[in-house]
C-alpha cells in the first residue's frame, strides 16, 4: 500500500528537523512512502532543509518538494493534495512529532476496513523548562483547551468528528475533494464534516499516536488563541454545522462579563460578583488539579492568570469574527472549484 506523508511548513525551520528526522525513522518500508513537503512562502532555512531531506533520502519511493504562494493553510494542503498519488494520504502538521510506527499503525487500521483514520495527540514542549511546562499545564488541561477527545491517547476505538493528523483513503478524497481555502484554522473541521456528511466515519485509533508542539511563549500562545476564535466566529457564515458547541464557551464566557460590568455599573453587582467567584473557583480547582502528577514548579503558581487570559483571547477572537462576519462572506471566493479539482485528481489515480 503507497502511504502519502504530506507536511507544509512556513518558517518552521526550528521544529521541522524533529518531523523530518521522525518520518526518517518511519519503520514502514520507505519504498512505498510519498513524502510530500510543501513550503509555504519560508523566508527561513525552511526550504534548504526540505532539499537537504530529499538529497539524504533517496530510499523513499519519491520526496516532493512545492511551493505555494498563497497565504492560507488550506491552500498549502490543497497543493500537496493535488501532487499526492498514495493509496492513502496522510497529513502531518509541521509542529508535529510522529513514532517510527506511526504509517505502520495507520496502515493497519486502513487495512482493517477503516477509510479515515487518526490517534490520540498529546501536546509537548521542545525545551522542558519549568516555563515551557507550566504552558504545557495551561494547555492540557480541559479548562485551558484541552477538551477535544483526539488530543489524548485513547484506550479504545471510537469515531469522531473530527481527528488530528489524519489519514484519509484516496477514494475519500476522491468524494470530497480538498480543503476550502476562505477558511484558516477551521479548515480541518469543515472539510471533516463534508466527510461525515459523505457517509465515512472518523477512527480515532489507540494504537496511533502523535504529538503537536505548543507554543514556545505566552505571547504566542494568546496569539493562537485569538486567531483560532476569530476563525471560529468566521465560520458560523460558512459552515456552521462543522463547529461543536464548547468552541463558543470562551466566547459566552467574555459576553457574561461584558454584560455583568455593564450592570455593575449602574449599580447591579451582584451579578459580576457571583460570575466572578464561580470562575475564581473553576481556576483555583484546575490549578491545584495541574499540580497532581507532575512535577512541582513555582510557575505553576502562574496557572491561575494565564487561563484567564487564553480565555479571553479566544472569546474576543470570537466574537470579532462575529462581528466580521457578514462583511467577510460578501468578499470571499468561492471554493468549489479547488476543491472539485481535487476530486478529479484522485479519481484519476488508478
Amino acid at each position: 500500500m503507497k502511504v502519502s506523508l504530506c507536511v507544509i511548513a512556513k518558517n518552521e525551520e526550528q521544529f521541522l528537523p524533529m518531523l523530518l528526522s521522525d518520518i526518517k525513522a518511519q519503520s514502514y518500508p520507505h519504498s512505498g512512502i510519498e513524502v510530500v513537503l510543501v513550503n509555504s512562502n519560508s523566508t527561513d532555512n525552511t526550504p534548504v532543509l526540505m532539499t537537504q531531506f530529499a538529497q539524504d533520502n533517496k530510499d523513499f519511493q519519491n520526496v516532493a518538494i512545492l511551493l505555494n504562494c498563497k497565504n492560507s493553510q488550506a491552500s498549502s494542503w490543497n497543493v500537496a493534495l493535488s501532487y499526492a498519488t498514495g493509496d492513502v494520504v496522510v497529513r502531518v502538521d509541521a509542529h508535529g512529532s510522529i513514532p517510527m510506527d506511526f504509517v505502520s499503525n495507520i496502515v493497519s487500521n486502513i487495512q482493517s476496513g477503516e477509510k479515515v483514520v487518526g490517534g490520540g495527540r498529546p501536546n509537548k514542549v521542545l525545551d522542558k523548562t519549568p516555563w515551557a511546562m507550566t504552558l504545557l499545564a495551561a494547555e492540557e488541561c480541559m479548562f485551558g483547551g484541552n477538551i477535544a477527545k483526539y488530543r489524548r491517547v485513547q484506550s479504545e476505538k471510537q469515531y469522531l468528528n473530527t481527528i488530528f493528523h489524519g489519514a484519509y483513503c484516496k477514494e475519500v478524497l476522491a468524494k470530497v475533494g480538498g480543503f476550502n481555502e476562505n477558511l484558516g484554522r477551521t479548515e480541518d473541521n469543515e472539510f471533516h464534516y463534508r466527510i461525515t456528511q459523505a457517509g465515512y466515519k472518523i477512527c480515532c485509533c489507540p494504537d496511533i499516536i502523535s504529538y503537536q508542539y505548543i507554543r514556545t511563549t505566552l505571547g504566542g500562545m494568546i496569539k493562537q488563541k485569538y486567531s483560532n476564535g476569530l476563525w471560529i466566529g468566521l465560520t458560523t457564515g460558512v459552515c456552521p454545522k462543522c463547529l461543536s458547541y464548547f468552541y463558543f464557551a470562551p466566547l459566552l464566557l467574555v459576553l457574561g462579563f461584558v454584560l455583568s460590568a455593564v450592570l455593575a455599573a449602574v449599580g447591579i453587582a451582584v451579578p459580576i460578583g457571583v460570575l466572578s467567584g464561580v470562575y475564581a473557583l473553576f481556576d483555583i480547582f484546575i490549578t491545584v488539579n495541574a499540580f497532581i502528577g507532575r512535577r512541582r514548579y513555582p510557575q505553576l503558581l502562574l496557572l491561575p492568570f494565564i487561563f484567564p487570559l487564553l480565555h479571553f483571547s479566544y472569546g474576543a477572537g470570537t466574537l470579532v469574527g462575529l462581528i466580521k462576519m457578514p462583511f467577510w462572506r460578501k468578499t470571499i471566493e468561492t471554493a468549489e472549484k479547488r476543491i472539485n479539482e481535487i476530486k478529479r485528481h484522485y479519481s484519476d489515480i488508478k
